[in-house]
């Protein structure tokens, strides 16, 4: 694999601890701060609603740019974001700050995605995909507890100063590393890139990306109590087991991206399967306390597996004029996805349905993603060759 692809998870380590960090950091941001844990709790919110409209707002602005222009551009906004949350006097300048962080996710994510399938040959596109996002999850496994550790030991602000040297390390190596060769942008025409999300095969795949995430994030929102109240354990355990988990994301990440090289319809299908069974089965599992971590490294794998396959099957369904920006549209689809599923496993714990019955309401979700890339296919093969389907008004 070239050594851009690893300048690209570079960045993609950056971003997934800023955008996951806060989580262990809640208690000292409220206190600091003077909010509730609420309040605190929503930080986590904007980032997600910052991620959902800046990826086609971002996508759309840099359209004609360079595509190494845009990297760079998209780092320069994640470190000033972080160093604005490192500095921020109050809550509504931190919630600002994160959001102007946000902005930088989703368009790094989709025109990294474009970027790393222009470096390899067309058989290793999603195995490239992969290796980017590898760097989201190692922060996952490596980043975000040392995060948290680095927060809690020195202040919630030392862990976003880390955070900005990581985002000069990252536009450093991208500076260094991505070719110029393969960053110019052939002419954007906003017209024919809008047109493109019109295309039904690119709507449905966003919307599988939607239901397939919102299924993993029903469950691993509350995935600390599931393990103190539900499978025994004690709370100390919590964080050794979600390294369970974080290696489990590595390995699918990696397996879901090899398929996709070779079969990426099956991949894309077979993937949504082995979640939904994970979470239907996990439902038994988290009674047996060895089960019960099996099963969170089993998450992490069969999360993570449809990630590659995903990303990929949205660019090919946008195949040339608006890949940037469907494929920015999807990173944004999945944080649509977490914050639907957060709100689902709210409300049936809100509603009396209990912890216990989190992981089979979820599996409902992929097995639903699934019916939806089933009447994709369908779609395509009723389609006229070379003529992409269209949404009717």
């Amino acid at each position: 694999m070239p050594l851009a692809l690893y300048a690209l998870a570079a960045g993609a380590f950056g971003i997934g601890v800023t955008e996951f960090v806060i989580m262990g950091l809640l208690i000292d941001v409220s206190k600091d701060l003077g909010v509730s844990i609420s309040a605190a709790g929503q930080l986590i919110s904007g980032y997600a609603l910052g991620v959902v409209i800046g990826a086609p707002l971002l996508t759309i602005a840099t359209g004609n740019w360079p595509r190494k222009t845009v990297l760079l551009a998209l780092m320069a906004i994640f470190t000033i974001g972080n160093l604005a949350c490192a500095l921020a006097p109050d809550y509504w300048t931190l919630m600002g700050a994160r959001i102007i962080t946000a902005f930088a996710h989703g368009t790094f994510f989709g025109v990294g995605s474009v970027v790393a399938t222009g470096l390899v040959a067309p058989n290793r596109k999603a195995s490239a995909i992969a290796l980017m996002f590898t760097g989201l999850t190692i922060a996952n496994i490596l980043g975000v507890p040392f995060g948290t550790w680095l927060g809690q030991a020195f202040g919630w602000r030392a862990t976003f100063w880390a955070v900005t040297a990581v985002g000069l390390a990252a536009f450093a190596v991208i500076l260094a590393l991505v070719p110029r060769g393969h960053a110019a942008l052939e002419k954007s025409d906003l017209r024919a890139d809008l047109a493109v999300l019109r295309r039904t095969p690119v709507l449905l795949g966003l919307a599988t990306t939607v239901l397939g995430y919102a299924g993993v994030f029903a469950v691993f929102t509350y995935i600390a109590p599931l393990l103190t109240e539900i499978s025994g354990f004690r709370e100390a355990a919590v964080s050794p087991i979600l390294l369970v988990f974080g290696g489990g994301l590595i390995a699918g990440n990696l397996a879901g991206g090899k398929v996709a090289d070779r079969w990426l319809v099956p991949a894309v299908l077979g993937s949504l399967v082995v979640l939904a069974l994970v979470l239907a089965t996990m439902s038994f599992a988290i009674h047996s306390q060895v089960m019960a971590v099996i099963y969170v490294g089993l998450l992490g794998a069969a999360a993570f597996a449809t990630v590659a396959p995903l990303q990929m099957w949205v660019l090919e369904k946008a195949q040339g004029a608006g890949q940037s920006l469907a494929s920015s549209f999807n990173i944004a689809a999945f944080n649509l996805g977490n914050a639907a599923g957060a709100w689902l496993g709210g409300t049936v714990i809100a509603h009396g349905l209990g912890l216990g019955s989190l992981t089979w309401v979820a599996a409902l979700l992929p097995l639903a993603a699934l019916a939806v890339a089933g009447l994709a296919l369908r779609l395509d093969r009723g389609t006229t060759s070379g003529a992409p389907a269209t949404v009717r008004s």
